[in-house]
């Protein structure tokens, strides 16, 4: 397929990008280049051709020809939903829905779009979590996911096929590393200071996935029937990666030798706990996540050796808040997050 990529100069999309080519695809990028120079160590291949364009500014020509729209592209954070969240839903639901409708006015045939397993928030009892579970979404960030999905539903027909895909936490090595995502920031942590730091009490459940295997779901809905993802959503990651907040913590203190455990418990209880049934993309899409937690703690902590990461450039190239704030202050964004000049 000839597939437009959103978000491809982000955490996921450096990842993503190079795998969809290897799949056979041929691969455009989108970004309005927010994170483009939040970069450790160089790239390991160079970005796909791309359009430098807002997500709210996309046009309906610079869609025609595509067979796909793979779109990564958001403001991903709930410390930045919470801290901005009309400009959260401002991205992320509304000028997400407008490209989706724009892409079906182009003649788009598939439209995969980044969800994720937040929208299922605080669940009650110890069930796993699967896709027909209500959704109980408890920030800006995962309240517009859910207002997309429920979007793209209304916009599905014989000729446009949207799904979406609901991914567990990421985590793992990206170029354009991301260090405010848990098993990330952990592991950043433990080789910075030497302690591997909880601040809630250590119980509620996350699911995690590899940023490999999120690229690997993308590239399974791609190649799958429309009457199996049309309209319909999937859950992308493993059960082997539902883990307590505690027990990522110990994943990395065994991939940091040297490090030191502390659950201070000082952020209180967090209401997001859940665990999650990944069957549906397993049985209907083929897809199997295949990174561990541990591996991926062994993995971040080697190239974050061998990249040379430092505790200034942890805080603040490689967090996202950190990033968009100092970009303000210097005048580089304006008040509504759009690239000046």
């Amino acid at each position: 397929m000839r597939v437009l990529l959103t978000g491809h100069q982000g955490y996921l999309g450096t990842v993503m990008a190079p795998l969809l080519a290897a799949a056979g695809h041929e691969v455009t990028g989108l970004d309005s280049g927010l994170f483009a120079d939040c970069v450790l160590g160089g790239l390991d291949a160079p970005d796909v051709p791309g359009l430098t364009t807002d997500l709210r500014d996309v046009t309906v020509d610079q869609l025609r020809g595509f067979d796909a729209v793979v779109h990564m592209a958001a403001l991903s954070n709930d410390p930045l939903g919470s801290l901005a969240p009309e400009i959260t839903f401002d991205i992320n639901h509304h000028a997400s829905t407008r490209l989706a409708r724009l892409a079906k006015e182009a003649g788009v045939a598939r439209f995969a779009y980044a969800s994720t397993c937040s929208v299922y928030g605080a669940q009650s009892g110890d069930d796993l979590v699967a896709e027909d579970a209500p959704l109980k979404p408890v920030t800006p960030y995962a309240i517009s996911k859910v207002r997309v999905e429920d979007d793209l539903a209304d916009l599905a027909d014989a000729d446009f096929v949207p799904f979406s895909l609901r991914n567990a936490t990421a985590f793992g090595f990206s170029p354009r590393l991301r260090a405010d995502i848990v098993l990330n920031n952990l592991v950043g942590r433990a080789l910075l200071t030497g302690r591997v730091t909880v601040l809630s009490d250590g119980t509620p459940w996350r699911p995690l996935a590899h940023a490999e295997d999120i690229a690997g779901a993308v590239i399974a809905g791609l190649a799958a029937p429309g009457d199996v993802v049309r309209a319909r959503a999937f859950n992308v990651g493993t059960e082997k990666n539902n883990r307590t907040v505690a027990e990522i913590a110990e994943a990395v203190v065994q991939a940091v030798p040297g490090s030191v455990l502390e659950i201070t418990g000082e952020a209180g209880n967090d209401p997001r706990s859940y665990r999650v049934d990944f069957s549906r993309a397993r049985k209907e899409l083929d897809f199997e996540a295949g990174w561990t937690i541990a591996d991926g703690a062994a993995q971040l902590a080697r190239e974050y050796r061998a990249r040379g990461l430092t505790q200034e450039a942890f805080d603040n190239r490689f967090t996202r808040l950190a990033v968009l704030n100092r970009r303000q202050a210097e005048g580089e964004l304006d008040g509504s997050m759009r690239v000046i000049g």
